[in-house]
């Protein structure tokens, strides 16, 4: 087999940020990641990329606007949302729950923590009663 040069490397997540110590917890809470000896968040089970911080001297005029879905199994998800807001986080969208709700970290970028396991059949309930 022969290495695709132009093929994807390497990708990394970087979070513009004014105030990195600051939404860092959020994060590395809502990940369940570690941070490393750079400040970047690592996965512990090393299943994908570093994401880390990028200072930001002011706010610009037009930021992109991401978010990351976090999946976590049912049973984990009400311990993950806590985690999140007692490291700084905010719920700012809970209508579809308990399907998923939207946090966002101290400067206001969003995650949307989503249960891995029963999506299929909440959808379904939902055709059932015409509310999906």
């Amino acid at each position: 087999m022969a290495a695709d040069a132009s093929a994807v490397q390497n990708v990394s997540l970087a979070i513009d940020t004014l105030d990195g110590a600051a939404v860092l917890p959020f994060w590395r809470a809502m990940l369940a990641h570690v941070t490393d000896e750079e400040g970047r968040l690592g996965d512990p089970h090393s299943r994908w990329s570093p994401i880390w911080f990028q200072q930001m001297d002011t706010p610009r005029e037009q930021r992109n606007r991401i978010h990351v879905d976090v999946f976590v199994p049912d049973d984990q998800t009400q311990q993950r949302i806590t985690a999140t807001l007692a490291a700084g986080g905010r719920v700012v969208y809970d209508a579809e729950a308990p399907e998923w709700w939207t946090l966002a970290d101290p400067e206001g970028n969003e995650v949307d923590i989503a249960v891995a396991v029963g999506r299929e059949e909440l959808w379904a309930a939902a055709q059932e009663q015409g509310t999906g």
